[in-house]
């Protein structure tokens, strides 16, 4: 028997051999076919042919751009024809205006930047920036020198200052998105201050936005949207909101949703009967801060020297959240410093020992010097032992201080 084909064989077994007609469109034909189904099927779900503008979903807008260049090419119309059940390529469909400022030129050129070669393509971007989010990136990049920054220079300065010193902390933004006049932020590693605030207006989306004139700590700034600073400040992954000196909760009873706690600051009397004590004693007191609970970490006392081998008696508390208590801790005995109790002890070994957190300071002194650090000012003052008091310092030229 002759070699038979795969076809021939078949065949004389019985099974019908489906013969595949020739391909009746070209590639291109084909690309075009596919793109066209894809306006298609957005017209009859969404009930309207695809529109131009910026606030437009990305795919919306490049099937117009293609619906355009399809209307603009004759040469299509008849293979269109059986598809275009809508009208669509003749403009039967009724469509609305393109919403944003020069719709059609902004999809035309993102589709040029895209290079969008076929209409298979356009289901499959990659690495593709919404235009809102390149827009909110090419504002925060239109940076202009500061012309008064001679003005916010000391702000700068004296939010450093804070950071530096605990009064304030950063959070990772996205807790609270709101924007507010006077609020500072960290965007790309500087400091930046909102200065000024516009009228609301609604954005194309319906949204609500406004006008910022927004101050970096290098000296420029930009006139940027509310929603592009909040965009940029969530794809910055360093992003953070600085907390407001005077907004705490620093020291509170009760903590805000999403506040951590950080410890607590003490201040103690001592029991001792030494006679350096016994004449001051209610003169004399100890501030510290710790992690854990006072009562813990007084709990032996009598044993160390560090509390004067006495018991001793608490005469305040302040609950921290949100703050470095290390730095705290340093900023209030730094500021008490001219006021230390000079007093040598013997510890349980008979060595003398010099206990450093132990200060000549009235009660009030301490709560005045707390609700300084709440509120933002304790770096404009200064303690006095002659007056047992806090001092105003009267700053000089060039933000420093006397």
């Amino acid at each position: 028997m002759a070699d038979l084909s795969d076809e021939e064989m078949l065949a004389e077994l019985g099974v019908a051999v489906e013969v595949r007609p020739a391909r009746a469109h070209t590639a291109r034909e084909e690309r075009v076919i596919a793109g066209f189904e894809d306006i298609v099927r957005f017209c009859e779900k969404n009930g309207r042919p695809p529109c131009h503008g910026e606030d437009r979903d990305i795919f919306e807008r490049l099937y117009a751009v293609r619906l355009d260049r399809l209307r603009a090419l004759p040469e299509f119309n008849a293979l269109l024809a059986p598809l275009d059940i809508h009208g669509l390529l003749r403009g039967d469909f009724p469509e609305p205006p393109a919403s944003g400022r020069d719709g059609v030129e902004e999809d035309e050129a993102m589709l040029a930047e895209l290079d969008v070669a076929s209409a298979a393509s356009i289901t499959k971007l990659r690495h593709v920036r919404p235009y809102e989010e390149k827009r909110a990136a090419e504002e925060i990049a239109n940076r202009a020198p500061c012309k008064d920054f001679k003005a916010f220079k000391p702000l700068f300065e004296r939010a450093d200052e804070e950071l530096t010193s605990g009064v304030r902390a950063t959070r990772r933004f996205g807790e609270n998105a709101e924007i507010k006049h006077g609020e500072f932020f960290v965007l790309g590693g500087q400091l930046a201050y909102v200065a000024e605030v516009g009228e609301e207006i609604r954005a194309p989306n319906g949204e609500r936005d406004a006008r910022l004139r927004v101050i970096f700590a290098n000296g420029t700034e930009s006139n940027l949207l509310r929603r592009s600073l909040q965009r940029a400040l969530y794809k910055d992954e360093a992003g953070r909101r600085v907390t407001d000196a005077a907004a705490g909760p620093l020291f509170a009873d009760e903590p805000e949703e999403g506040d951590a706690e950080s410890g607590t600051i003490y201040v103690l009397r001592s029991l001792s009967d030494h006679p350096e004590i016994t004449g001051k004693r209610d003169l004399i007191h100890k501030i510290g801060v710790t992690k854990s609970s006072v009562e813990s970490r007084i709990a032996a006392a009598a044993d160390a020297s560090t509390y004067l081998l006495a018991a001793v008696e608490v005469v305040a508390t302040y609950k921290l959240y949100n703050i470095n208590r290390v730095k705290l801790e340093r900023l209030l005995h730094d500021f008490f410093a001219p006021a230390r109790l000079d007093l040598t002890i013997e510890d349980r070994f008979g060595k003398p020992v010099k206990p450093r957190e132990w200060y000549l300071v009235p009660l009030p002194a301490i709560e005045e010097a707390v609700q300084r650090i709440r509120d933002g000012s304790i770096l404009d003052y200064a303690y006095d032992p002659e007056t047992a008091s806090l001092r105003r310092i009267a700053p000089t030229r060039g933000g420093a201080r006397e």
